[in-house]
């Protein structure tokens, strides 16, 4: 009987030991798989250029707001309301019997001056011919010549009265000061209306070209001149905007900038930048809100990742996973800036020449040993397979 227990003893021992050797195995093994493929890409810097997006809102290039000249009853309206017109149109016609008659007037006056003149002139040279020959006194040549004078100074001012019942004439007739599109009409014929009168009797406002206001903040300003004159951003070389309209599509023209206003607005802590856009097919109305996108540098040495590349931690960091020292995962806090065609652009935490996980993040940790294949090997592999 101690025979068998001893044999049954024997037995589970050396069960033990060869189940111990299997688990050996798989967990060697098991340690080499830890070492996964990822997909990295090399950090490189490249020039890159620079763009803000900043609201905006449309504005007319040019704008005029119709007022009579003349007091009287407007006779006729001689326009469609949203319509275009031209520069020197005739808008409105105000009854101009009571203006005609002021110029009749006014030639008549001319005419008795012009009869007065020629008296005076005459008399004024008789006189001094006969004052050489002591036939008059000094005094009496004076007072002729001074009739003279009196009677030319009449003509001037009855030519001065004949001008301005002319202006006055013309300006019954209310002409476009410029050409545009014209808005809806204030007034009907019938209508009363008194010489520069506050209500407006129409606005024109000339919408090709058309200007674009953009607002700014002092401090986003302040900071692009420091890293100018840092020299971590270029000049931009040109002044060109591109613009993103209300319902999310880009506008089809590109624009200029014209001028940064030379103050901040007290209100806002904004400065006011301007810029002009061609608008042929009149999709851009004044008021209209948009996005202005415009170039403020260039960052001669830009490192740019997929977003996808980029995650965040507990804290809300932007984190960066590298192949570090021993081919092992290295987790990296970065500092991201603008979003460029769907990459971010990191201004600090990673360096030229790093590689950085772009493809198995899901799979890895901090610490972790991996392989490192170039993101496009990896997508041809992928395909293959397929």
């Amino acid at each position: 009987m101690r025979q068998i227990v001893k044999i049954a003893s024997v037995l589970s021992v050396a069960l033990w030991i060869t189940g111990c050797e299997k688990q050996e195995a798989p967990s060697q093994s098991a340690a080499a798989a830890k070492s996964l493929e990822v997909g990295v890409m090399q950090v490189v810097a490249q020039p890159q250029a620079i763009q803000v997006e900043l609201p905006g809102r449309s504005k007319a290039f040019l704008e005029a707001e119709v007022r009579p000249q003349v007091s009287g009853i407007i006779t006729e309206r001689s326009f469609i309301e949203g319509a275009d017109v031209v520069k020197g149109q005739s808008l409105y016609q105000i009854d101009s019997a009571t203006y005609k008659a002021a110029l009749v007037s006014a030639e008549a006056d001319l005419a008795r001056a012009n009869a007065g003149l020629a008296s005076a002139k005459a008399k004024a040279a008789r006189y001094q011919e006969l004052v050489k020959t002591n036939a008059i006194s000094q005094q009496e040549f004076d007072e002729a010549e001074a009739a003279y004078k009196e009677a030319l100074a009449n003509v001037t001012v009855a030519k001065a009265a004949i001008n301005t019942a002319q202006i006055n004439l013309e300006y019954t007739q209310v002409q476009a000061p410029i050409s545009g599109r014209i808005g809806k009409s204030s007034v009907t014929a019938g209508a009363l209306v008194t010489a520069n009168q506050s209500q407006t009797l129409a606005t024109i406002q000339q919408l090709d070209p058309i200007n674009v206001d953009i607002a700014q903040s002092s401090a986003q300003l302040l900071r692009l001149k420091a890293k100018l004159k840092q020299g971590s951003l270029q000049a931009a070389d040109n002044a060109d905007v591109n613009l993103i309209l209300e319902d999310g599509t880009p506008y089809s023209h590109t624009g200029t900038l014209q001028f940064s206003e030379v103050s901040v607005d007290e209100n806002t802590g904004s400065v006011t930048l301007r810029a002009e856009f061609p608008n042929p097919d009149g999709v851009l109305l004044p008021g209209m809100y948009v996005r202005a996108v415009l170039n403020t540098g260039t960052d001669p040495h830009a490192i740019l990742v997929p977003q996808k590349a980029i995650t965040r931690n507990s804290k809300g960091q932007a984190i960066a996973m590298v192949i570090g020292a021993e081919s092992k995962v290295e987790a990296r806090v970065v500092t991201t800036a603008e979003v460029i065609n769907h990459q971010w652009r990191i201004v600090d935490g990673l360096k030229v020449g790093d590689q950085l996980i772009v493809e198995g993040l899901q799979k890895i940790r901090p610490g972790a040993p991996v392989t490192g294949k170039p993101i496009d090997a990896m997508q041809s592999d992928q395909q293959s397979q397929k």
